[in-house]
């Protein structure tokens, strides 16, 4: 069975709201939120990136105001995850298990709408990254957290969305961009953000001058 590249977007990017949506529900219970706030950063997590991403490409109404599925998606799994919040309280840093796979669809998906519209490489590749991390920047914001890619600390987040936006860049403009090569980006971007969980692997820090006084 075929699928058109529209369908391929389609599906991935509502499997990116899911995962994002998750990941605002889980740390909206570790912050011990009331079922407003849970519902309210789910949202915010799951379709802030696609907003952004809308905006920028002069989409007019973002999908995610225009198509109730995405807010449907966004609701249900965080209902969802209110009576596993015992199971998911247990696993390994969930929302960050969780965002990172947020971040590989979204980034690949931001950077194939990106470059379908014409963009050339690097605003295309600056797009995926948008709708990679805008979700997640507004989700910590509005959890009273510092967000993950400014964060002193921070491992490496940034870094692996444009990698795989610049995969899907490439793939397209080689005329080679289809599921399989979505989905390995996708994962690709994925692993390499929780590799560096476990490794702590960082950017690397400016070293400015010191300054006489």
């Amino acid at each position: 069975m075929e699928f058109s590249q529209a369908t391929v977007l389609d599906v991935l990017d509502l499997c990116g709201v899911a995962v994002f949506a998750a990941s605002g529900a889980v740390l909206a219970i570790k912050r011990k939120f009331d079922i407003v706030g849970l519902l309210t950063l789910a949202f915010v997590a799951a379709l802030g990136g696609g907003v952004l991403r809308d905006l920028l490409l002069s989409r007019g109404v973002p999908v995610a105001f225009d198509n109730p599925k995405y807010a449907i998606v966004a609701f249900i799994t965080g209902v969802v995850i209110v009576p596993a919040q015992h199971l998911i309280e247990r696993l390994w840093r969930p929302v960050l298990v969780l965002d990172a796979a947020g971040l590989g669809l979204f980034c690949v998906t931001g950077a194939s709408i990106a470059a379908e519209r014409g963009l050339a490489a690097i605003p295309a590749v600056m797009v995926g990254v948008v709708t990679a991390t805008g979700g997640g920047v507004i989700r910590d914001v509005l959890a009273g957290e510092a967000p993950q890619v400014f964060q002193q600390d921070s491992v490496l987040y940034v870094i692996p969305a444009a990698l795989g936006a610049l995969t899907i860049v490439v793939a397209h403009g080689l005329d080679q961009l289809n599921l399989l090569v979505s989905i390995c980006a996708a994962l690709l971007v994925t692993a390499v953000r929780v590799a560096s969980l476990h490794f702590r692997w960082h950017a690397p820090l400016p070293h400015w001058p010191q300054l006489k006084k």
